[in-house]
């Protein structure tokens, strides 16, 4: 028994695609935060907070995780940064 399909390829053109995809701020306020790319951008404004996941939204894009590690709207990973002496809390007298 022979099935053949007529279902024939339809050729469609992929349009170019810059190597670099421009990703839109999704800050809407004034001032604008800091960008993603800014040494500062952890102080950009929380747009969702999720405690008990571990994980907020900022609103320059940025994944924050409570670990202190991120995910940038590019998708780069930026490893947890903890400081030093963490698990050691000390209060002034």
């Amino acid at each position: 028994m022979q099935n053949a399909s007529s279902r024939g390829t339809d050729a469609t053109t992929i349009p170019d695609h810059p190597s670099e995809r421009e990703i839109p701020s999704m800050c809407q306020h004034q001032p604008p935060c800091p960008t993603a790319d800014s040494a500062d951008r952890e102080s950009a404004r929380l747009v969702a907070h999720h405690p008990e996941q571990g994980w907020s939204l900022l609103c320059n894009g940025v994944l924050l995780f409570e670990d202190t590690g991120e995910l940038l709207p590019d998708g780069r990973v930026i490893a947890p940064h903890r400081p030093l002496g963490a698990g050691r809390v000390v209060t002034a007298a």
